[in-house]
């Protein structure tokens, strides 16, 4: 006779409650059993009443030659690594890793932004270097600029000639007395 090591599941609908027993392989899951070796509420309200096993028996079925399905085995493990385990549910177990892989994230961008910060300090000094000079060859054409509008222009005259014409082009019509001011400053 094969021997298994498996869940009933017993309780109401969306409140399971598993007991874990040892039963022929080939029995109804619900069915005949040879002895109960704990229980399994999933959904208690106190950790502690989670899962309660009876570790020698199981150990004992085991070395008679009984097999444990998957899931039987997972909560013989979590019965082994004691109350801990318990209070730590997988799904609490990874949202304890991703809180730490956070704050991991979290230092790594912070140093990175220090770092970042470095470089400008850096980069600030040598970039105000590079911008005396630019400011010093802006400042020279301003001032050569300011001298040449306080001396009187020597030859004004073609210049404006080329401009008069197309003045009165984009405005609008203008009236005689202008177009004399106009022809005036060509002749001169």
């Amino acid at each position: 006779m094969a021997l298994k090591i498996r869940l009933q599941r017993h309780g109401t609908s969306h409140r399971p409650f598993y007991r874990m027993v040892v039963t022929e392989a080939n029995a109804r899951r619900d069915g005949r059993f040879v002895e109960v070796l704990g229980t399994y509420e999933p959904q208690a309200s106190r950790s502690e009443d989670e899962l309660n096993l009876k570790l020698d028996r199981i150990d004992y079925w085991k070395s008679v030659g009984a097999k444990t399905t998957d899931t039987a085995a997972s909560l013989v493990r979590r019965a082994i690594r004691g109350p801990e385990a318990l209070k730590a549910k997988p799904s609490a177990a990874k949202k304890e890793a991703k809180k730490v892989e956070a704050e991991v994230k979290a230092e790594v961008e912070a140093e990175v932004k220090v770092e970042a910060e470095a470089d400008v300090a850096v980069e600030a000094p040598v970039a105000e270097a590079e911008e005396a000079p630019v400011a010093e060859a802006e400042e020279a054409p301003v001032a050569e600029a300011e001298e040449a509008a306080a001396e009187p222009e020597a030859c004004p005259l073609p210049e404006a000639s080329e401009e008069a014409p197309e003045a009165p082009a984009e405005s609008e019509p203008e009236s005689s007395a202008d177009s004399e001011e106009a022809k005036s400053e060509s002749e001169s």
